[in-house]
C-alpha cells in the first residue's frame, strides 16, 4: 500500500506516523526524543521506517520540526531543545539513512498549513495562525504557502513590542513576554506570591473558576493584551481569519473573552468587526501539516519539471 512517513520532531517526543495522502492516519505512535545527539537520532527515525517497509510502500518522508527551517536546503537555524539537530543537512541526513524522499518544515508552519488543507481555514486563502503558549509565534498563510521572510522569520508574532518604547529595555515589553501562557502564569505566582513553577495554565483557570479574584482579574488582563496584539496583526496584514492555536486555545472562554475584548476596541475610527476562532487540530495538527508541505513540494517539483519539458 502506497504511504507517506511522518515525523513531529519534539523536545521530549518523537511522533510518529504513517499516513496516505488524504490525510488519514493508518498507524502511529510516539518514542523519546534521544538525548544522546544526532547520530542516536538517526538510528531511532531510520528504525522505524524500516520497520513499517515491510507493510507500505514509503513515497516519502514528511517532518515537522522546531527551529528556523530552510526549507530549500533542509537545514534547521535557529535555537530549540533539541541542540543536535541545528546547523545540519537534515533533510539529507535522513535521505542518506532511509533512501527515501524527505521534506522539512517548521512545526508552526506545519500546524497552520493543517488548518488551510483540513482544518478550520479550509477553503481561506489568506489566514494567520497565532500560536499561544511559552511564547507566541505563528504562521502568515497565503493561497497554502508560508510567507517566511528574507530571514525566516515571518509570523513571529511575539516579538512584537506591546509596551512603551522609551523604557530602558522596551524588550522587556514584547507581546510573548506580556500575553503568553507562561506569562500569565508567572504574574499570578507572583501576585499570590508563590514560587516560579508552582502553577501551570490550567491551574489559573482552575483558580479563576473558584472564584479566586487575582486569577480572575490576571486573566481579564490577558485578554486585553492578547486582543491588542491581535488588533495589530489585524490592521497590518489584513487576514481573512484569524487562528488561536496552543493548548490554551480549546478553552471556549478563552476565544469569547478575546473576541469580547476585541469588540471593546472598534470605534469611530477602528471599524472592522475583528475576531479569531480556535485552530481545528491539536496533537495531529504537525504531522498533517508535514505530509502537506511534502505533498506541495512534490507536486510544485512536478509541475516545474513538465514545464521545462514543454520548452525544451
Amino acid at each position: 500500500m502506497k504511504a507517506y512517513m511522518v515525523f513531529d520532531i519534539g523536545g521530549t517526543y518523537i511522533k510518529y506516523a504513517v499516513m496516505n495522502e488524504t490525510g488519514m492516519k493508518l498507524d502511529s505512535g510516539k518514542v523519546p526524543t534521544p538525548l544522546e545527539g544526532l547520530e542516536e537520532f538517526l538510528k531511532k527515525t531510520s528504525e522505524i521506517v524500516t520497520r513499517y517497509r515491510q507493510s507500505y510502500d514509503f513515497q516519502g518522508i514528511a517532518l515537522s520540526s522546531p527551529g528556523a527551517v530552510d526549507v530549500k536546503s533542509g537545514y534547521i537555524g535557529g535555537a530549540s531543545a533539541i541542540p543536535y539537530i541545528h546547523g545540519v543537512p537534515m533533510a539529507d541526513l535522513i535521505r542518506e539513512q532511509t533512501g527515501l524522499d524527505v521534506s522539512i518544515e517548521n512545526d508552526a508552519n506545519c500546524a497552520a498549513l493543517a488548518e488551510g488543507w483540513l482544518g478550520a481555514a479550509k477553503e481561506t486563502d489568506y489566514y494567520i495562525c497565532i500560536v499561544i503558549g511559552t511564547g507566541i509565534g505563528g504562521s502568515i498563510v497565503m493561497n497554502h504557502t508560508i510567507l517566511r521572510g528574507a530571514s525566516l522569520h515571518g509570523g513571529e508574532f511575539g516579538y512584537m513590542i506591546m509596551g512603551d518604547p522609551l523604557q530602558r529595555n522596551p524588550l522587556y515589553s514584547t507581546w510573548s513576554k506580556a500575553a503568553s501562557t507562561h506569562a500569565l502564569v508567572e504574574e499570578v505566582e507572583s501576585r499570590k506570591l508563590l514560587a516560579k513553577g508552582t502553577l501551570n495554565g490550567e491551574d489559573v483557570f482552575r483558580l479563576a473558576e473558584g472564584g479566586d479574584s487575582i486569577a480572575k482579574e490576571s486573566i481579564a488582563q490577558f485578554y486585553k493584551k492578547l486582543a491588542v496584539g491581535i488588533y495589530n496583526l489585524k490592521y497590518t496584514l489584513d487576514p481573512k481569519k484569524i487562528l488561536i492555536g496552543g493548548g490554551i486555545s480549546k478553552r471556549p472562554e478563552v476565544i469569547e473573552g478575546i473576541n469580547q475584548e476585541l469588540r471593546q476596541l472598534k470605534d469611530e475610527v477602528s471599524t472592522l468587526d475583528i475576531t479569531v476562532s480556535a485552530c481545528q487540530f491539536d496533537n495531529d495538527a504537525n504531522l498533517i501539516g508535514a505530509l502537506f508541505h511534502y505533498l506541495s513540494t512534490k507536486k510544485m517539483t512536478a509541475l516545474s519539471i513538465s514545464d521545462r519539458d514543454l520548452r525544451e
